[in-house]
């Protein structure tokens, strides 16, 4: 089994044959302008559970995580989320909890249960992290990110793309077979900078772009760009709401569609169909609050990846 679920921003489920890994989790409600809805699918008993959180931001750590301890749960957390006995106490949560956690630190490995785990640092707060579990390697980038800000200044752009370009390229000698990776709108004509870079230097099966705070247009104005089908058939399209995905050996990645959308469709690259895998993991969906401020080519009105 190799099952992707997309719940929104940047958390992803990914269930394998014993294992269910989790990352950056947040709970549904309200979020900056946003109402995150996805729930959860039910954790099986019988699989272990890893709970991965990048960074101590509010929109890639919940505390409610914390509360789902069972025997079979692990936390991977960096260690930049701070959870002292009071903190942990004036919310209701045991101390004892943090011997279930693994804290991590940037550009070191280590190891939880069967999973092996390499973290890279971050170009803005914590680490992504490479997980090798059950023969499959799979990358989450938390916010490690070519974040090239208009206004910036050439300066500290230039930091930021040797910073960026660093890390990634300790990727460079494994074979990933699902990456998570930053896609942000709010970079206007650079947001695509990160992923492109990614994309040109990463052996990665299959590339789910996030952290889009549901403008996916900026994923459809990429994919428009791409001329090479060797880097646009590895891009799931992601284009709102719900979206599950299982992968078959002989046949590829398919994807379920989420609320409001019917029949099941490969991502980018192929036929196939997947309507025998069972149902969607879940019911997730995220809905803007001030819907009006959003623009016809992305949050700030202008054309992305240009």
């Amino acid at each position: 089994m190799f099952k992707v679920t997309f719940l929104h921003h940047s958390c992803f489920v990914v269930e394998l044959d014993k294992s269910v890994l989790i990352f950056d989790y947040v709970k549904k409600g309200e979020f900056s302008g946003y109402v995150f809805t996805g729930n959860l699918p039910e954790l099986p008993e019988d699989k272990e559970i890893y709970v991965f959180a990048s960074h101590s931001h509010k929109d890639h750590f919940d505390l409610e995580i914390l509360r789902w301890a069972k025997p079979n749960i692990r936390y991977i957390l960096s260690k930049d989320i701070l959870l002292g006995k009071n903190y942990l106490a004036r919310n209701g949560i045991e101390g004892s909890i943090k011997e279930k956690i693994t804290f991590v630190s940037p550009s070191e490995k280590y190891k939880a249960g069967e999973a092996e785990i390499t973290t890279l640092r971050s170009t803005d707060a914590g680490v992504a992290y490479l997980v090798f579990i059950e023969g499959k390697y799979i990358y989450h980038a938390g916010d490690l990110n070519l974040w090239k800000w208009e206004g910036a200044g050439d300066l500290i752009n230039g930091k930021e793309t040797r910073a960026y370009q660093h890390e990634i390229k300790k990727l460079i000698p494994y074979n990933i077979d699902a990456a998570f990776v930053p896609l942000d709108p709010r970079l206007e004509q650079h947001a695509c900078l990160g992923i492109d870079y990614f994309l040109k230097n990463v052996n990665a099966k299959y590339v789910f772009p996030m952290h889009m705070w549901q403008d996916y247009s900026v994923l459809k104005s990429y994919l428009s760009r791409i001329s090479n089908p060797m880097f646009s058939g590895r891009i799931a399209e992601i284009t709102g709401e719900t979206r599950c995905l299982t992968y078959d050996k002989s046949d590829g990645l398919h994807r379920r569609g989420g609320k409001g959308e019917s029949g099941t469709r490969r991502i980018r690259g192929g036929g196939g169909v997947c309507g025998q895998q069972g149902n969607l993991t879940h019911q997730g969906i995220f809905l803007r609050i001030q819907k009006h401020h959003q623009q016809p080519h992305g949050a700030y009105g202008g054309d992305y990846c240009s």
